[in-house]
């Protein structure tokens, strides 16, 4: 996954990317390659400011 493959401001929901992590690891059999690190180290920071929006619309 490029940087560019997430359109900035798109929203998806923690699950979605939750999901997607997962089926990435599934995917690796427990063991990431450097490409594939890169995209789980995206897919978290994604994931991370979804519960931030989740959080934030819940207030």
């Amino acid at each position: 996954m490029s940087p560019d493959s997430v359109t900035p401001g798109s929203v998806r929901s923690a699950a979605e990317v939750n999901e997607q992590i997962r089926a990435l690891w599934r995917r690796a059999g427990g063991s990431l390659s450097a490409q594939e690190r890169e995209e789980y180290e995206l897919l978290v920071v994604e994931w991370a400011a979804a519960i931030r929006s989740e959080v934030v619309e819940a207030a």
